[in-house]
């Protein structure tokens, strides 16, 4: 064993050939053994988006016309459904739209008395009543101040998908109005926003 140590010493490169040889054998041995190994998959993860749209029983149609209005009369009224027809939950509101005035002069929206209430959610598909003492006011001032400073509309609510809601719009020609309205007309939008 001597000799052979010997042998090695004096040959360098052979030394190092037999110590790289030696290495390579420890590390095959030492990564050969048998481990055990496992897997899962999860695959075609999928995403989607949620929806949220706005269910009006009466979408692009007058929710009331009122006709034949005489000044501190009996008011007339239309009602509309407006549903959360979307996937999402959604804070619904009302809006005020663009007036417009057949006077300019004397503006019929400024003498039209405007009440909205809020009747309640539908249960199933029974609507709840109109006028029985639990509607909500959500607006209750002229055509033309409704939406300005001071005459906000307000939340209608958050809605829940497929939560409907009944609405009761209420106008009447006010006392006031004189000689100078009559034959006067006035048009509005309503608009029933979600987001």
């Amino acid at each position: 064993m001597l000799s052979r140590f010997k042998i090695l010493a004096s040959q360098p490169r052979m030394a190092l050939g037999a110590l790289l040889t030696l290495l390579l054998s420890a590390a095959a041995v030492a990564g050969s053994g048998a481990d055990f190994t496992a897997s899962s998959a999860n695959p075609s993860n999928t995403f989607a988006s949620g929806t949220l749209t706005v269910g009006n029983s009466k979408a692009g149609v007058a929710v009331l016309s009122a006709s034949n209005l005489r000044p501190g009369e009996a008011a007339q009224t239309g009602d509309v459904d407006i549903e959360n027809t979307g996937s999402l939950s959604g804070a619904f509101t009302l809006a005020r739209g663009t007036v417009s005035n057949s006077d300019v002069a004397n503006p019929l929206a400024a003498k039209l008395n405007l009440t909205v209430a809020d009747c309640g959610a539908f249960t199933g598909p029974t609507p709840p009543t109109c006028g029985d003492g639990d509607d909500v006011s959500r607006y209750a001032g002229t055509v033309a101040d409704m939406g300005t400073p001071g005459h906000e509309v307000g939340a209608l609510g958050t809605f829940a998908a497929g939560v409907k809601h009944r609405y009761r719009f209420t106008v009447a020609l006010d006392g006031t109005a004189d000689n100078a309205y009559q034959g006067d007309s006035a048009t509005v939008q309503f608009d029933f926003n979600a987001a």
